[in-house]
């Protein structure tokens, strides 16, 4: 567990619910995940509650993020689509509420939709607030207009993106870094980088990827349709990557030519 700077604990490793079934997500919360990670984007907040009653497993035990929808910047919108968020999940709350996007497109400032997130902070429908795909000068815009510092950015990370900047500048400010992506594309599972340490560690190259992020403390939330692979996937308690396997990995980075989605200074979604 991660304690993020509202004081409340999240698990250090995830499932990303993204295009995902709701057995797929019974079965991560069957294989011991405890943070499911869905968007208003995504469609299924109502199968994320769904799938958590189904789980026979606690609400309370479950760290439920869902993220604010590119077209919901608007403060009255923050508000109106969050407790429709509830509703369709069927919470009383949210463990983590996330600005998808800082849309810098977007005639509404997102410092003010960050202040209108503030808020839910604030009468507990949500236990913590932060962003995804936010660069470092994002954040510092919301931190100077509010003086309140995001519990969380999420970022696409992978060893082929690893975004060291950003991940610098969080860890120093005490956001926690969450990594979506985080096994990049299934093809490069057969990097000759990754399945020679695989092999020799008796792992799987996927495993490899997300204990490179839990090493770097980034938590990961990985997603998959096979119960075998979310398993295994959660499964990277067992073995450290040594110095010279983490140096290994780190010449797969490829710079900006390995980002996968989109640039968050000119994304509009």
């Amino acid at each position: 567990m991660i304690t993020l700077n509202s004081g409340i604990q999240m698990p250090e490793i995830g499932f990303g619910t993204g295009k995902a079934t709701p057995d797929a997500m019974v079965a991560a919360l069957h294989a011991g995940y405890r943070l499911l990670d869905t968007a208003q984007m995504y469609g299924n907040e109502a199968e994320v509650g769904e799938a958590v009653r189904r789980s026979g497993v606690e609400r309370a035990e479950v760290f439920v993020t869902t993220k604010l929808n590119n077209g919901n910047h608007d403060p009255e919108a923050v508000r109106e689509t969050f407790a429709e968020s509830l509703e369709t999940l069927g919470f009383e709350y949210v463990d983590l509420f996330l600005m998808h996007w800082p849309m810098p497109m977007l005639d509404i400032d997102y410092a003010d939709t960050w202040s209108a997130m503030l808020e839910l902070l604030e009468d507990g429908r949500a236990r913590a607030v932060g962003v995804s795909n936010f660069q470092p000068a994002q954040l510092e815009r919301l931190i100077e207009a509010t003086g309140v510092t995001p519990a969380v950015n999420q970022i696409e990370m992978h060893p082929y993106f690893p975004n060291e900047e950003i991940r610098r500048f969080c860890q120093e400010r005490g956001i926690v870094v969450q990594a979506w992506s985080p096994l990049a594309r299934t093809d490069q599972f057969a990097d000759p980088v990754l399945t020679e340490i695989a092999q020799r560690l008796g792992v799987t190259p996927a495993q490899v990827m997300l204990r490179w992020h839990l090493q770097r403390g980034v938590v990961a939330i990985p997603k998959s349709s096979s119960p075998e692979r979310i398993a295994s996937n959660r499964d990277i308690y067992g073995f450290v990557l040594s110095e010279q396997d983490m140096a290994a990995i780190a010449t797969l980075d490829q710079g900006e030519d390995g980002r996968r989605g989109g640039h968050p200074d000119t994304f509009t979604g």
